[in-house]
Parts: C-alpha cells; structure tokens; sequence
C-alpha cells in the first residue's frame, strides 16, 4: 500500500501537464490497486496500473453511452483520454457532486434499466468472473498455507464451472460488473453510476448476486431489504440454477481482496481470516458479519 502522505507523484505529473494542467496542488484521495487524485478545479484523475489501457479506454466509452442513453453516470472530460505516463493509462473526471451510498431501490432502479439498454456500438468485452483472484490469491502471504491453497483449489473448481458452460436464465446484456450501493450512488438529482472498470457484456445474474451475497454471506443487507430489491427488480437470482457458482465466486473476490491487502496493512489481517474461516466453516453458517475495508 502507497503511502497516501506522501505518494510518489511522477506519473500524476506527467499526466496533467499532457493536458496543460498543473498537478502543483492535487491531493490523493484513494492509492491502492488504482490511483484517485483531485485537483483543485474538482477534476477527478485516474492513474490505473500498466497493462490496463484497454480497460481505460473501455471506461470513458461507457461513460459517455450511459450519459446519451438517460443513465447518469460519471462523467469524463471532453478531451481525447486515457493518456499515458510511466507506462500507465490516466483519466481524468469531474468530480462527482455530494453523495451517500444508494439505497436498495436505487439499485434495483438502475440495475433493471441499464440491463434493459441495446448493446454499444464499441467493443464491451466479456465478464470474467474470476479476473485478478489468481494473483491476489499468491499476494496473500499473511494467510496459513493450508488456506491459501483451499482457495487456491476453490478458485480453480469455480473456474472450471464457469468455462464449461453455465447457464443463465437470459441473454447476455451490457452490465456494470461490480454492482452495489457504493458504486450506484445517490445525489440530489438522483442515482448516479460510478466505477466503470468492471463494465462488460455478460448475464444480468452477475449484477444481481452482489446484492444477493451481501444478505445472504455478508449481513450487510436485510431479509426485508433483499425482498423489496427482488421485488423493484422483478427477478431473485437465489433461484436460479447457476446462483452457487457466481455466489461463490462474489465470496471469493470480496475474500481475496481482503487477503491481498492485508498482507500490506496489518490491520486488516483479523478480518481477511475470519473471511477465509467463514468459508471454510468455522463460523458457522451464513450470513455471517463482514466488516467493509478500505
């Protein structure tokens, strides 16, 4: 984990002044997998790692699809973008007005209109359920061994369902790929959009399951609440065929996060094990308590 008091500035640098800003007074507001800095204009950049310049590209289209087909999102500058430093693709946001998390109904709103979109004329790409768990996983060496090879082994089995073929309950659709209420927002004009990075083209199930997990594994949402999701929503993916497998492998991306940022950050350690325990049941069944990091 970067320092956030005292950040290495170099590419933030190089990126402003590719667009004839300064970067003299930026603050870092997030230094992790990606970076967030504000200027002082209340323009937002991203600095994601090397290797993703695809994904940066893809983020600023789907921005600007969302915005002209009636879904407020967030909203990229008006200048060709990403650009590059160091090796790294960069892009730059205005800020996202005053806002609180979404509610479940925001969710359900967003959710069954943007599932309802015709696809982009521009290349989405395909859902990967399971992108980046290989490598947290290795980067988890705070973990016993004998856990971090169950996951690893988890990990391999969930993938092999997915890649044999798993069947949804509808055609694949545009989706946002990471769907909860920190990344559908609420602010005084209304929900709003925000995270693009996981956007693809993939089951609708996948945006549906975070909500499921998060009542069913994590407590973070009531039985009440999930039941007036599925409602507003008009489907609950608990009953489809397939839900134990993307169930899982939502547990296991929410596991291996935590895991790999604890091996940086000791105090997240207690909570990346109890993660891992759950699983394998030591904790008894779900839900269980998970306690949000970072």
């Amino acid at each position: 984990m970067t320092d956030i008091a005292h950040p290495p500035r170099a590419a933030l640098v190089k990126a402003c002044a590719a667009i004839g800003a300064s970067a003299r007074d930026a603050v870092a507001l997030r230094l992790a997998e990606n970076e967030h800095w504000r200027l002082p204009d209340g323009v937002i950049v991203r600095i994601s790692q090397p290797g993703r310049w695809t994904a940066a590209v893809r983020e600023v289209h789907v921005a600007r699809w969302l915005a002209a087909n009636g879904v407020r999102a967030v909203e990229p500058l008006d200048l060709e973008q990403p650009v590059e430093a160091d090796g790294r693709p960069v892009t730059f946001w205005n800020e996202v007005p005053r806002h609180e998390h979404g509610s479940i109904a925001d969710l359900a709103a967003v959710l069954r209109a943007l599932h309802a979109l015709p696809e982009p004329d521009f290349e989405l790409g395909e859902l990967d359920p399971f992108v980046r768990i290989g490598e947290r996983l290795q980067a988890a060496t705070t973990l016993p061994h004998s856990d971090r090879q169950w996951l690893l082994d988890l990990h391999r089995d969930l993938a092999e369902a997915w890649e044999t073929g798993l069947a949804t309950s509808s055609a694949p659709t545009p989706i946002h790929g990471d769907a909860w209420p920190g990344n559908i927002v609420r602010t005084a004009a209304g929900p709003l959009v925000m995270d693009l990075e996981r956007f693809s083209r993939g089951p609708r199930e996948w945006d549906l399951i975070s909500t499921a997990v998060r009542a069913r594994t994590t407590g973070a949402v009531t039985e009440d609440e999930y039941a007036q999701f599925c409602e507003l929503y008009g489907y609950d993916v608990t009953t489809w065929d397939g839900f134990g497998i993307l169930a899982g492998a939502r547990e296991l991306r929410m596991v291996s996060y935590a895991a790999q940022h604890a091996a940086r950050n000791p105090d997240w350690r207690r909570e990346a094990q109890y993660r891992v325990d759950c699983l394998r049941g030591r904790h008894g069944h779900r839900p269980w308590k998970w306690t949000g990091i970072m």
